[in-house]
């Protein structure tokens, strides 16, 4: 699988060098890998430490003849979802004293946090959405504080309604169902929430839908149309294993069965979710919905008619309405706060600061490495080494009942993800960890995952892809038409295994390659298996480089519950024996989101490493916002991006 767009959305594919043939567990090693017209720079055969009987420290499971026991039942996998809190927020009116200790809090207020009373929070979601809170410098948006902004302002006495202009998006659908229950109890205050779309797609009109009211211009753009997956090949070569898809674009000339088989499973998933929640929401059957998107239709008007929106209006337009709701004379301007300036009004001015009792939250956004590049800026990707050292600061300390780590990665680096693994572990054994999966937590990112004593997703969170991927380069013919020649003298078997790219692997070089990824595997898979309490080879049913949504996930083992960040909020406060009504401080732990040159430089920063459990392919990314952008210039910029 080279590309996945869905919601037309056109992926570019983060292919690496290391990323180019999948090696899982009915793998066997074969002489054609010599075939192989790639090569990767760096390659440990010791990548993973034996997943032998855990150390005393880790007293919640442990191995019994290639199958897990459970031991600690307060952390087995078997928990239904329905037996753990919901952590669904519930509006509660303020006291009078509250109400009044929060009018001194507004007095003294800094001067960038007073707000006009009446004001109206303006909010344009639209473009990529960290998953990472963003400095006060930083420009672009962040999913933390969107989600906070809106419940300050259910409770800001200062703050009427909100008005969301929600415009072509390149997120995951994880951080969409985020915000849309975001909208959903903001409701729960009784004040207004209003959305405007003038560009809109399944995504868009998806979260639009959540708000009381939608508005469009007459020139609006509207494109629901389905959702659908595409995939471009260059080059056969050898390619081993049955989902784990990395690198076909550059491996393969069709898609595998089985990648076919996956990719139709994840796509029937998305769009029958969007057609349940998005009928659901506008009073209106699921038939209804397909009928009216297999009709094509794209006039804003018949929208309007069919009541798919409110009415047909410009901003300008929606302003003055807003105006009338307000009981605002026509010669007075509605008074806005956008987003930036209302992230500066602190949760204490508003009387809604936790409790004595903190969690601490570690976001883990981006691939997967296991230390910093000499090239690469500070806060780009997951540093196996920085995630480390927080991990360690909140076991160390004893302020923290629990930890959350939010986690929205591919995967990267699989002896990276094994030590995280490793000192996650050594967290949960002695204070309750709760994993919560964003737009995807796959490969490396649900090794993390797996570690911790539960895991929360989404409901179309991409997740599992329990396996490992890795390729070698022969730059053999290249080297002939440039006229570079290259000689080595070596002592030892193997010692050229990766020195000699100017040449195919020999059959004893290829066993020996095949082996070392396929045993990555194994251990990969078995852990997973002892993190989850499952049987090996139940495990394998759902391993093999699989990707699932949260849903299926969740049906299969892999997750124990459907929620966001609050959900995950409840089962820590749950395992942390902390009353439900008991609010409690969530102490983040992360830096701020990288710019986007420290996210090019992490880039180039995955370019390096040995095996790697990473998801490549399944992600939601657009090339120039469009869906009938030049496939040939994804296809450059594909493989420009893994130079």
């Amino acid at each position: 699988m080279s590309r996945l767009l869905l919601l037309h959305t056109p992926h570019i594919t983060s292919f690496h060098r290391q990323t180019l043939t999948s090696f899982l567990s009915n793998s066997k090693p074969h002489p054609s890998l010599s075939s192989l017209q790639f090569h990767h720079h760096r390659f440990s055969l010791s990548l993973f430490v034996s997943p032998s009987s855990p150390s005393p420290s880790l007293p919640l499971r442990t191995f019994s003849e290639g199958k897990t026991k459970k031991i600690n039942s307060s952390e087995s996998s078997s928990v239904k979802d329905s037996e753990y809190p919901s952590g669904e927020f519930q509006f509660e009116e303020f006291n009078w004293w509250r109400k009044f200790t929060v009018k001194l809090k507004m007095l003294t207020a800094l001067p960038w946090e007073r707000v006009r009373k009446g004001t109206v929070l303006t909010m344009n979601i639209r473009g990529q959405i960290s998953d990472q809170r963003k400095s006060r410098f930083s420009s672009g948006l962040s999913l933390p504080q969107i989600c906070e902004n809106i419940v300050k302002a259910a409770y800001d006495p200062r703050i009427s309604g909100v008005y969301l202009h929600i415009e072509t998006l390149s997120c995951g659908w994880g951080k969409v169902e985020e915000i849309r229950r975001h909208i959903f109890d903001f409701q729960k205050s009784g004040k207004f929430i209003v959305a405007y779309v003038p560009a809109c797609r399944e995504k868009e009109y998806y979260l639009a839908c959540a708000c009381e009211e939608i508005y469009a211009p007459s020139s609006a753009y509207f494109s629901l149309f389905g959702l659908t997956v595409q995939a471009s090949f260059l080059r056969e070569v050898q390619r081993f294993g049955k989902y784990k898809s990395a690198g076909d674009q550059l491996i393969r000339k069709t898609m595998s069965k089985e990648n076919c088989e996956m990719l139709t499973a994840l796509l029937e998933n998305i769009y029958g979710n969007w057609l349940d929640k998005v009928s659901s929401t506008k009073g209106k059957t699921r038939e209804d919905l397909e009928n009216f998107i297999n009709d094509g239709v794209y006039q804003v008007e018949r929208l309007k008619e069919e009541g798919w929106i409110t009415n047909i209006r410009y901003d300008d337009e929606v302003i003055s309405m807003l105006r009338e709701k307000l009981g605002l004379p026509k010669d007075k301007q509605v008074p806005m706060i956008d987003y930036r300036k209302y992230s500066r009004v602190r949760k204490w001015t508003l009387g809604l600061s936790g409790g004595k009792d903190q969690i601490a939250v570690i976001r883990a956004s981006g691939s997967i490495s296991r230390v910093r590049s000499p090239l690469s800026a500070s806060g780009s990707g997951i540093v196996g080494e920085q995630f480390i050292e927080k991990i360690c600061t909140v076991r160390e300390s004893k302020r923290y009942k629990a930890a959350i780590i939010q986690i929205d990665s591919p995967g990267g680096d699989a002896l990276a993800s094994d030590l995280m693994w490793r000192e996650i572990r050594l967290l949960a054994a002695s204070k309750p960890v709760i994993a919560s999966m964003s737009d995807v937590a796959a490969s490396g990112g649900y090794y993390m995952a797996m570690a911790a004593g539960t895991i929360v997703a989404e409901n179309l969170t991409l997740t599992g892809s329990i396996g490992v991927v890795t390729g070698r380069f022969n730059l053999g013919k290249l080297y002939e038409k440039i006229g570079f020649n290259k000689e080595i003298l070596s002592r030892g078997k193997h010692a050229e295994l990766l020195a000699a790219d100017q040449r195919p692997l020999r059959p004893d070089e290829a066993e020996l390659f095949a082996k070392s990824a396929q045993n990555a595997y194994m251990q990969f898979r078995d852990k997973a298996a002892f993190s989850r309490s499952m049987p090996v080879d139940k495990m394998e049913e759902v391993a093999q480089g699989r990707v699932w949504t949260g849903k299926d996930a969740a049906s299969r083992g892999l997750v124990d519950a459907i929620g966001g960040l609050s959900r995950a909020v409840a089962i820590a406060k749950l395992k942390a024996n902390i009353p439900q009504d008991r609010q409690v401080t969530l102490v983040e732990l992360s830096r701020p989101s990288p710019t986007l040159p420290e996210v090019l430089s992490g880039i180039g920063n995955t370019l390096v490493g040995g095996i790697q459990a990473r998801m490549d392919g399944i992600m939601f990314q657009r090339l120039e916002g469009y869906s009938y952008a030049n496939p040939i210039f994804a296809l450059i910029k594909d493989y420009m991006s893994s130079l």
